[in-house]
């Protein structure tokens, strides 16, 4: 087995890393003074970015009781309860409103309760409640789904982005690592000794976890790849854009999500062309509060 080690490196200093930085100077605007989430006590049991069977999951998803606020003071732009008035059967968002909070962020809140329908006024204040967590829509729990978007620039955002991080002291765990060769076979770098030459595809499965009741595995925020020293691939779990048609996520570069998301419940993070020699992988997964995790492997190129 030519796997190096998987001990987490020493926590990242609690700064904000440069990308993250000016993404949200772009996303956030002037909702820098912050929003809140839209539950005190709640269980996170999605979050952004997780590979939900080949797609991405573009927001957080919660399990709890009682109301649901608003994330921050906003103009009520959409409401809706029960069936839709064309079709008349249930929408997968089930009861859901949205707000408009201005440079085009919009907050949505779905899956609410459905038999209880408050008067909404035109325009709600932060943590005025709009609804009560429910079970309706595709619910498979008792809670609601929470998201960000981004209008201008067409783009669904990560929550924990704008809102100040859930408490997390836990790593990443790095679940496996695969290469992908032009042939398509799989290879585990942790049971070879070496590989032949050619270029590869990095798959990726790793999860963050946190201590809770109810744990739930959920997306971490960047995965990157690096080989001998030099960035293979980075994968942030930061916005996803809307480009003709297509979702794209971030990595080095917008790439179509289908690409990325393929391997579920993994992660194409990469791409890397081995050459003769020695090689030194090295994965590694940091959770939106810097906690990171990483796994090292030596390969003998052919």
């Amino acid at each position: 087995m030519n796997r190096l080690n998987e001990n987490p490196p020493e926590k990242a200093a609690k700064k904000i890393p440069p990308l993250m930085f000016a993404a949200l100077c772009v996303v956030a605007g002037s909702l820098l003074y912050g929003m809140d989430w839209p539950v005190e006590n709640g269980n996170l049991i999605n979050n952004f970015g997780w590979n939900d069977g080949g797609k991405p999951a573009l927001g957080m998803t919660f399990e709890a009781e009682g109301s649901v606020g608003a994330a921050e003071d906003g103009e009520l732009i959409f409401v809706q309860y029960g069936f839709s008035s064309a079709s008349r059967i249930p929408a997968p968002q089930g009861a859901w409103a949205a707000l408009e909070h201005g440079e085009g962020i919009i907050s949505i809140y779905a899956g609410l309760d459905e038999d209880t329908r408050p008067e909404l006024p035109a325009r709600l204040e932060k943590n005025v409640p709009l609804g009560i967590a429910g079970r309706s829509g595709w619910s498979e729990q008792r809670g609601f789904h929470f998201s960000l978007f981004d209008r201008k620039e067409r783009r669904w955002v990560n929550p924990s982005m704008i809102i100040s991080p859930l408490p997390d002291t836990r790593p990443p765990v790095i679940q496996s690592v695969t290469l992908r060769n032009g042939e398509n076979r799989l290879i585990d770098p942790a049971q070879v000794r070496g590989v032949t030459q050619g270029r590869y595809t990095i798959l990726v499965t790793a999860a963050d976890t946190r201590v809770g009741p109810n744990e739930n595995p959920l997306a971490p925020y960047r995965i990157t790849c690096v080989i001998n020293g030099s960035e293979a691939g980075t994968l942030n779990f930061e916005t996803y854009s809307a480009r003709d048609g297509s979702l794209m996520v971030y990595r080095n570069g917008l790439v179509p999500v289908t690409q990325v998301y393929e391997p579920a419940p993994g992660f194409e993070v990469g791409e890397a062309w081995l050459t003769r020699g020695q090689a030194i992988l090295e994965i590694i997964a940091q959770d939106i509060t810097g906690n990171s995790q990483s796994a090292r492997y030596q390969l003998a190129v052919e």
